[in-house]
């Protein structure tokens, strides 16, 4: 076994390396996230999916996701995170071939599902990795933004790669695509990646794992079979009711627990709680906005799953660009001033989403796109790396979980929120149909993709009058939603501005560190 002075010179050495490694591991996460909206127009057609499946199949994931990034983070902590890391990536991989080769929306939404667990043992493992790997403060912030940044390249990847696959091969093989990059990534892992863990600080907390996933569950269900079932109905309060009872017992648990899995005392810290805060907010308005955005573009616009993708781009574009960019501006502003600029720029350009004047005019639709991007970029790089800060290095597994759960969790609830405003707005507005016959009506009332469906197979004049009329309702209703939106990104702005610190302990305001200095930095140590 090697000097432990010498093992940590040599992961100190190679740590460029390994960002590279973690780098390429997120971007398979963010592939993911955003591949699926480009194809549900075409899973539509061809499973013959309801409005509520397409939630399902994008909420299925992010509710196992989020119910296992807990117990994840805190396994990896104890047994070792590049073990994690490894195990998340396999097991990613073979449950993203099953995904592509599934013949109902039934299986579909299974196999997502099964991914989510993977991706639950990924996504905290490079965060926590990364922190471990990075010790000083200034080198850490960097490295973040950087990864940050780069988790950019897979929102950005996914649309593209999602609009041509879909295009020329079929929905199933925006699945089939996780298989190649998690292949790649398991060997430069097993390279380059260091094991890292903290056993003795990390003991195992069964009650606490299970009270976590069921309090979870129960809510996430809860509120994403709402907008379908009704949020006065048993199959959504008994979950949500359930859920909350788990959760507070678990909150009582670790508090009086010597070992808890997570020190729920982490959130006294206001670096800590009001940045989980502003980032499931965030999140939540993105989430929802992104699921109704693309139907837009392909229902309404008449766009391919290409040239949708296209539109979806400039997000990640800003991401990247204004992500390393962005500890420079904490350093020197603060990170409450950097955040809250951040917010603002979501908020606009949120704000303009809701415009078909704006988003059916290709120019103004790729700036505003772009604009949010570098708000995300300016808001995700500080606010994780208030939350990773804040907690002990021996931590980071757990830290990286709470800091992943809270976006997924605001996702969840954004999707099924701004589902259910979306929904109500557009069964008003879209009205009783008199016009058309009672086995077409319910259909046509559904969803936009079930109403231009339903014109398709009538149509003649009446067929083009429930195209127009749709249109017109997804349109009243997009401006109601992106509305709700915009006021969740206000109120981001609110927490941050009045809890989250201005500056980070420690830290002296007159140093600066820029893009090209990371960039050059990471350059140097690779080529040493």
């Amino acid at each position: 076994m090697p000097h432990p002075d010498l093992a940590a010179e040599r992961i100190h050495a190679r740590r460029w390396w390994t960002l590279g490694t973690l780098c390429l591991c997120i971007t398979v996460i963010g592939v993911d996230n955003t591949i699926l909206n480009v194809a549900l127009p075409s899973i539509v057609r061809s499973l013959h999916a309801s409005g509520s499946q397409l939630e399902l199949m994008i909420d299925g994931y992010t509710i196992v996701f989020a119910c296992l990034l807990l117990t994840a983070g805190s396994l990896g902590d104890r047994y070792g995170r590049r073990r994690a890391l490894i195990l998340g990536l396999a097991w990613f991989g073979a449950t993203s071939a099953f995904a592509s080769s599934v013949g109902s929306p039934t299986m579909l939404i299974v196999a997502r599902g099964l991914m989510g667990m993977g991706g639950a043992f990924i996504y905290p493992t490079t965060l926590s990795i990364l922190t471990n790997t990075f010790r000083e403060a200034h080198e850490r912030a960097q490295a973040i933004g950087i990864w940050a940044g780069v988790s950019g390249v897979g929102v950005a990847l996914g649309p593209l790669a999602g609009g041509l696959l879909v295009e020329r091969f079929g929905w199933g093989s925006v699945f089939l695509v996780n298989v190649p990059i998690c292949t790649a990534a398991l060997v430069l892992s097993t390279l380059f990646v260091p094991e890292t863990s903290a056993k003795a600080e990390s003991p195992l907390d069964p009650l606490a794992a299970v009270s976590s996933i069921i309090g979870l569950a129960g809510i996430l269900y809860g509120v994403i079979e709402g907008p379908d079932k009704g949020w006065k109905s048993t199959p959504v309060l008994l979950p949500i009711v359930v859920g909350a009872v788990f959760l507070v017992g678990f909150a009582l648990w670790e508090v009086h627990n010597p070992h808890p899995m997570l020190d729920v005392r982490f959130f006294k810290n206001p670096r800590f709680s009001a940045a989980s805060a502003t980032i499931t907010l965030t999140f939540a308005a993105s989430f929802g906005a992104t699921f109704l955005m693309t139907q837009y573009f392909q229902f309404l616009l008449g766009y391919s799953p290409l040239k949708a993708g296209v539109m979806i781009t400039p997000v990640a574009v800003g991401m990247m660009l204004a992500s390393p960019f962005a500890p420079g501006r904490v350093n020197r502003f603060g990170t409450k001033r950097v955040v809250v600029s951040g917010l603002l720029l979501i908020a606009v350009s949120t704000g303009c989403s809701g415009s078909n004047t704006i988003m059916s005019t290709l120019g103004w639709g790729l700036l505003t796109r772009f604009v949010m991007g570098l708000g995300f970029g300016l808001t995700t790089a500080p606010v994780t790396e208030s939350i990773m800060g804040s907690l002990p290095t021996s931590r980071a597994g757990i830290g990286s979980a709470v800091n992943d759960t809270t976006r997924q969790t605001g996702g969840a609830i954004g999707v099924a929120v701004m589902g259910t405003v979306f929904a109500a707005r557009y069964q008003a507005s879209i009205g009783r149909l008199a016009f058309l016959g009672p086995s077409s009506r319910a259909a046509a009332r559904e969803s936009i993709g079930t109403s231009l469906a339903t014109a398709g197979k009538i149509g003649g004049a009446t067929g083009a009058h429930l195209v127009g009329v749709a249109n017109a309702a997804f349109l009243s209703s997009m401006r109601v939603t992106y509305t709700v939106a915009v006021l969740m990104v206000c109120t981001a702005i609110a927490v941050a501005w009045r809890f989250l610190p201005a500056q980070a302990p420690g830290v002296a305001s007159t140093e600066s560190y820029d893009l090209l200095d990371g960039l050059e930095l990471g350059i140097e140590n690779v080529v040493d």
